[in-house]
């Protein structure tokens, strides 16, 4: 069932993604060459409780693995999501994806970016750039009247004229009371097909490409995703609102 928000809940929304992106920018300052990646989940952890929040993936469970540990996810490289931060040492030349969910009077926020560890290929560079074009071709696609497909349908047709592919067995989704609500928004699909979008939907949009092959598997940890073929892969991700008939991002810094 797809939860419509009051424009009160929406404001508490809000607030959890304006957290998410300020955590956002931390990372992107902090993630250069040397650093570990659980280094990065303490700067994270403790700005979100600075703020009187909750990490949201911080003992996030599902079924057949532990408790999430971490406060961000931090997939490097072929890592496509849900990578454990740890004592893994950023080099040169790597690119991280890293995603972050707040909780806060009880509605969450979740948003994501990859980020460059100092110069990187023009190939990863590439797939950066598209990666992060379809989540905004896709989020104009997010108004009333059209549906669930417009937004995958754009999201695919921009990777796939780069090269690139889109991973199948991951997707968006709607969030706001719960970190994931319905509906499921893939990022790849047909125009006209799938939910109606409607005034009042909160979702997280938030394609994820690889390089090369659309294939994945889950590491033994449970968590980690990463690509079949080692290829890199890259994530972003916007928490929107549909409010008067279009979206508005509110996980924008």
């Amino acid at each position: 069932m797809v939860l419509i928000k009051t424009k009160k809940e929406i404001d508490f929304i809000r607030e959890s993604c304006q957290i998410v992106a300020e955590v956002l920018q931390l990372m992107k300052r902090y993630a250069k060459p040397g650093i570990t990646t659980i280094e990065l989940d303490k700067i994270a952890e403790d700005y979100i409780l600075s703020n009187n929040a909750r990490p949201a993936f911080k003992g996030y469970s599902q079924a057949g693995s532990f408790d999430f540990p971490g406060s961000i996810c931090s997939s490097v490289d072929d890592e496509v999501v849900h990578g454990i931060p740890g004592n893994r040492i950023l080099n040169e030349g790597e690119i991280i994806s890293i995603d972050v969910g707040v909780e806060k009077n009880q509605y969450f926020g979740d948003a994501a970016l990859t980020i460059a560890i100092g110069k990187i290929s023009d190939e990863k560079q590439k797939l950066m750039n598209s990666t992060e074009k379809s989540l905004y071709l896709g989020i104009v696609e997010a108004n009333i009247g059209n549906k669930i497909g417009d937004i995958a349908y754009a999201i695919q047709s921009e990777v796939e004229s780069n090269g690139f592919s889109v991973v199948r067995d991951l997707c968006g989704h709607g969030v706001g009371k719960h970190l994931h609500e319905d509906p499921q928004i893939p990022n790849y699909g047909k125009r006209g097909t799938g939910t109606l979008i409607k005034n009042g939907m909160t979702l997280a949009i938030e394609p994820m490409i690889n390089l090369g092959s659309f294939k994945v598997y889950v590491e033994d940890d449970g968590w980690t995703v990463k690509t079949s073929d080692g290829l890199p892969s890259a994530h972003f991700e916007h928490t929107i609102a549909i409010i008067d008939g279009k979206a508005e991002i509110l996980t924008k810094c």
